[in-house]
């Protein structure tokens, strides 16, 4: 406990500039995933993309970022096998692993899982540092189950979401006109799930706390106003297929990509609310066990600070505004062609399957969840769409990442304890 005592400030230092480090790579690697999507469709811009994303994967982080750091910060390791010091060097250590990996991946334009990085560092430091006994195996469980079963879900979810698209809008008689009848109600969707999860789980961690009831009522509220501005928008579309209805796949596309906007939104906001915890879930636990003077059983029942999902916030905005582009038209183009009407199923899917396991505290792989949705949105068209090359490195980043993120944290976990005198 004396290392708390004399080294508390360089220890809040250390890991607000590590977390900052892991919460840049976060934005400028796993943004991809968010926004990929709707440059490659060529419903944003990479200009418009970064935009949109800056706002709602801050948002998302701020407001909706507590509940899976919860998990990452004391759900993965059991703070009874250890002591104050060697938590705070293993979180440490973790948090420089992961970010290091992901600069090096980001280099490298590998579009490698955050969450891959960030839990398998905090396995590699508590197995080797400490003891296997101070991993909660029981929690790694559910994590590396949801890392199969979302991509599964999700990719489920995009099939029959594009499968209801192709019935209901690109099938029909009339495209255009069945797309403006039904595209309003996808707009519904888009903004009740998002608002459900903002105010349902996000906004208590700033002294908000509404009733189910009240909690439904306004994400109800939210998607009809989400919807009513989309009808506005849709309505200055005009059809440019002339006389023949099914020549007006062009304008169809077109009220898709004015979805799309939502649902970048909404997929922005769930990465945010999911993927900050693999920055500032560490950074939560050293901040709290300075503060408590080294009693561990605080620790446990502290709140995440607002200023340390600040801090993770701000981190990935910083980090996609400055290097983030380079993977978003990467991941955009060359995974499959995308449309705006299938890049909206991909989006919706993966936002949908990412705020359920945020709402839960299950920290989940953007990553998987949206090559398991593309995956998904393939399948409905056919397996030659999907290019195989691309889909195989990811796969293979998949399994790289979690052992190189272990490695790497055990090595800067005996470093720190070498200069610290531990």
């Amino acid at each position: 406990m004396s290392l708390i005592a004399d080294h508390g400030f360089a220890f809040l230092v250390l890991a607000c500039l590590f977390g900052f480090f892991m919460a840049w790579g976060v934005g400028a690697n796993d943004v991809a995933n968010a926004m990929g999507t709707s440059v490659g469709s060529r419903a944003l811009t990479i200009r418009q993309a970064i935009l949109v994303a800056m706002v709602f994967e801050f948002c998302g982080a701020y407001f909706a970022g507590g509940e899976v750091t919860e998990t990452i910060r004391s759900g993965i390791v059991d703070p009874q096998y250890m002591t104050p010091d060697l938590l705070v060097f293993g979180m440490l250590s973790a948090l420089l692993a992961a970010g290091v990996w992901l600069l090096l991946a980001t280099i490298k334009g590998w579009p490698v899982s955050t969450t891959h990085s960030i839990v398998g560092a905090i396995i590699g430091f508590a197995s080797v540092g400490v003891s296997v006994h101070a991993v909660h195996w029981g929690a790694i469980g559910p994590i590396v189950a949801s890392w199969v079963v979302t991509p599964v879900l999700s990719g489920l979810l995009a099939f029959a979401l594009f499968r209801s698209v192709q019935w209901l809008v690109l099938h029909a008689e009339d495209p255009f006109r069945s797309a403006r009848r039904y595209v309003p109600l996808y707009m519904f969707l888009a903004g009740f799930m998002v608002a459900l999860m903002t105010v349902g789980k996000g906004l208590k961690h700033v002294g908000l706390e509404l009733s189910g009831l009240q909690t439904l009522g306004l994400a109800l509220l939210a998607g009809g106003l989400v919807m009513g501005l989309g009808i506005v928008l849709l309505l200055r579309i005009r059809p440019t297929g002339g006389a023949d209805p099914r020549g007006g796949f062009a304008s169809v596309e077109r009220v898709f990509a004015v979805l799309m906007i939502f649902t970048a939104c909404s997929m922005a906001f769930a990465h945010g609310a999911n993927d900050v915890a693999n920055a500032i879930g560490p950074v939560a636990a050293v901040v709290a066990v300075v503060q408590a003077g080294g009693d561990l059983e605080l620790v446990t029942r502290s709140p995440v600070p607002s200023w340390v999902l600040l801090l993770g916030a701000v981190g990935i905005v910083i980090g996609l505004a400055t290097y983030g582009y380079r993977v978003i038209a990467t991941i955009g183009r060359e995974i499959t062609e995308l449309t705006p009407s299938r890049g909206f199923a991909a989006e919706l899917a993966t936002a949908s399957t990412v705020v359920g396991a945020s709402a839960i505290g299950l920290p989940v792989s953007t990553t998987h969840t949206l090559v398991g949705a593309v995956l998904g949105i393939g399948m409905a068209r056919g397996i030659g769409a999907l290019n195989l090359r691309v889909i195989g490195s990811i796969f293979l980043s998949w399994v790289v990442t979690l052992p190189a993120g272990a490695v790497l944290a055990i090595l800067f976990f005996l470093v720190l304890r070498a200069l610290f005198g531990a």
